[in-house]
């Protein structure tokens, strides 16, 4: 019985790495560098996984390639080139960092949902390598943001803004009180970037109030009076953790989508949170998670939170 108390201590104890999915496209590259960077900001592993059944989820653009064999596009040799390659360019980019490697025989998101369980954080490029990939952000990304149960970061948008280069990370506080852990991974985000956070909540009024004469100046609405008290309810408690930290609280009228897109133009991260309602096998996103997850400028990290 000592012993199994001794094993479980271990586990608990043992520093979770980040893991990126790779697939041998651009977009999975440009991931590799942001979470080699994240992985040396936190001072914890990196893990490269490829997914080796990727093309059966993403489509099989691959397999229409004049100089890909069809029976190569599964075969173990490119499976292990794509996660090699990847491992590689992590090492130059930071060469005291631990990597270790994954070649997994399953579709991305079984494979990346099962490192989920034993990761800080998974990232992903935007999009894969399917015939609509300049469309529409990869179907791995979105589900993955949808249902793991650590953050996941979409690495998409502006190469200046995934580089770290603005100092601000923004952050969609949404209906209700945001989560602490959501609230409490983007101090820490900040914290260990040195940067401030922007945290926005957006608000309206009710459809059948047109408001036909204006406020006197000062004069705020009672929707704007209640989305302040959540913006503070949100952060108070955690911000109090983290005195370094920064903080601006943005009010907008309007639309959230509106208002995070708008934003990630000036941030090098915007964190959403995810629900998970109890009975439900995974987070639900909602329209402002999938929106952002098409439209931000910045890359993405959405945060699971009970409900």
């Amino acid at each position: 019985m000592r012993e199994h108390r001794g094993t479980l201590k271990a586990v608990e104890t043992m520093v979770l790495p980040i893991v990126v999915g790779v697939d041998g496209s651009e977009p999975s590259l440009h991931a590799v560098d942001w979470a080699v960077d994240e992985a040396v900001r936190h001072g914890v592993p990196l893990r490269v996984v490829h997914a080796s059944l990727w093309e059966r989820y993403e489509g099989a653009a691959l397999a229409d390639t004049p100089d890909v064999a069809s029976d190569a596009v599964t075969g173990h040799d490119l499976a292990e080139s794509v996660v090699a390659g990847a491992a590689w360019r992590a090492g130059l980019r930071a060469p005291t960092l631990e990597i270790s490697t994954g070649v997994v025989p399953e579709d991305p998101v079984s494979a990346l949902l099962r490192e989920a369980l034993r990761a800080s954080a998974v990232v992903t490029g935007v999009r894969g390598r399917g015939p609509i990939r300049e469309l529409l952000l990869g179907s791995v990304s979105l589900s993955l943001a949808a249902r793991a149960p650590c953050p996941v970061v979409v690495v998409r948008g502006r190469t200046q803004n995934s580089q770290a280069a603005t100092g601000r990370i923004v952050l969609g506080v949404g209906t209700g009180v945001t989560a602490p852990a959501t609230v409490r991974y983007a101090f820490r985000e900040a914290a260990v970037r040195a940067c401030e956070i922007e945290a926005v909540r957006a608000w309206r009024r009710p459809a059948h109030r047109t408001a036909p004469h204006p406020l006197p100046d000062g004069a705020t609405h009672a929707e704007e009076v209640a989305a302040a008290a959540l913006l503070d309810e949100a952060l108070d408690g955690v911000a109090q953790e983290y005195p370094g930290v920064t903080v601006h609280r943005a009010l907008v009228e309007g639309s959230a989508r509106h208002a995070l897109v708008t934003r990630s133009s000036a941030g090098d991260l915007l964190i959403i949170g995810a629900r998970r309602p109890r009975g439900h096998l995974g987070p639900q996103l909602g329209l402002v998670g999938h929106t952002v997850l098409h439209h931000s400028d910045c890359p993405v990290a959405v945060v699971s939170q009970q409900e």
